[in-house]
Formats: C-alpha cells, sequence, structure tokens
C-alpha cells in the first residue's frame, strides 16, 4: 500500500522532501491525521514521561498516564491555538492527568526526581572512581531537593532537571512567571544552605 506521504522518484532518484515542522503536524493532526500526532509524541514523549514520573513516582504508572494524556491532548488538539507554544500545553495535560490518578489514589502527591543520564563521550569518559563519587554527589543533591518544600522542589525540579524555560515551567504548573522567577530564587537559598550544612559547597 503506498503512502500519500511518500516521496515520488525521477529517474530512479527520490525527491528531496522537507521535514514537516511542529506547526505543520499540529495542524494536520488537528485535521485528524493520527500520523502526524504520533510524530507529535515522538518528539516530546521523553520529557512527558519524566514529567508524569516527578508526580506519580512510578515508572509503569507514569507510562500510563503519559498514553493516557495524549490520548486527551490528540482529543482536544482543536483547542490549541497558534500562539502559545505546543510543549507547555501538552505538558499541562500530562501533569493534569498525573495529578488526577494520584487523587483517585486518595494520597498526597510526592514528587520525585529523575535525572537522564547524559551519555558520556568516549574521548572524555571518568575513571570507576571518579564516576562513583559524582553518582554519590548526586544522589546527595538530590536527596536534598528532595526535602525542599513542595512549592519550591516542583519550580526548581521543573527548571533544572526538566530544564523548562521560567515561561514553560509556568505554563505547565500554571503560576504566573514572577512566582517561577521568585520561588526558584529562594529554593536555590535553600537548596544552597541545606548543602552547605551537609558538607557539600561549590568546590
Amino acid at each position: 500500500r503506498c503512502n500519500r506521504y511518500e516521496s515520488k522518484s525521477v529517474e530512479g532518484r527520490p525527491l528531496d522532501v522537507q521535514e514537516p515542522t511542529e506547526r505543520d503536524l499540529i495542524e494536520r493532526s488537528q485535521d485528524g491525521d493520527i500520523g502526524a500526532f504520533e510524530q507529535l509524541v515522538r518528539i516530546h514523549q521523553s520529557i512527558a514521561l519524566r514529567v508524569a514520573y516527578l508526580v506519580v513516582r512510578d515508572h509503569a504508572e507514569a507510562e500510563d498516564v503519559t498514553q493516557d494524556a495524549f490520548v486527551k491532548a490528540f482529543r482536544a488538539i482543536d483547542t490549541f491555538r497558534s500562539g502559545p507554544a505546543f510543549r507547555p500545553w501538552l505538558l499541562a495535560i500530562v501533569r493534569n492527568e498525573a495529578l488526577n490518578r494520584v487523587r483517585k489514589r486518595h494520597r498526597v502527591a510526592n514528587l520525585a526526581l529523575k535525572v537522564a543520564t547524559n551519555p558520556i563521550s568516549a574521548d572524555a569518559a571518568p575513571s570507576a572512581e571518579s564516576e562513583v563519587a559524582t553518582n554519590q554527589l548526586r544522589q546527595r543533591v538530590l536527596a536534598a531537593v528532595d526535602e525542599l518544600p513542595d512549592r519550591y522542589r516542583v519550580v526548581v525540579s521543573h527548571r533544572y532537571l526538566l530544564e523548562l524555560s521560567e515561561s514553560e515551567t509556568s505554563a505547565v504548573l500554571g503560576i504566573p512567571t514572577g512566582t517561577v522567577k521568585s520561588r526558584t530564587s529562594r529554593g536555590l537559598n535553600k537548596l544552597r544552605t541545606m548543602l552547605e550544612l551537609a558538607g557539600i559547597n561549590d568546590d
């Protein structure tokens, strides 16, 4: 069966077909193109899983939450307008779905932290000893972040662990950008004090 998006060939050579932009994929999704929406899902699936995990603290449940959120996003795609960025709109749906899941279980949402492991370049691979020390330090820092009050912890984790901008964090959490900025500053100050008391400094 021929794919209608498949490139034609001229004299045995395929034509150069420009990759669709996110805006193209959104418009096609709004026209009911499931394949286009699946491409959007692939683009944002990783960070969506991390957002869900921050709330539910369970990998399997985060996957379920994300899938349910994507279904809801597809059904609501007609409500998306071209002005705002698509990613925070989608992540807000993911986070709301995760919070709803937690409420249904009648437990308090206790946000967890998950740091993606960046691949290490072969040219700069650390020794086993230094890697162990780095992992231990990371765990101590994450434990300190996890002890922050919720209002600071969630903002700091979205800004620095998920690497969202202030405006994206504002859209995902549904709070003003100024609140994101002030809570980030206060959260980092508290975190710095906690790390100093634990004998961890910037050196």
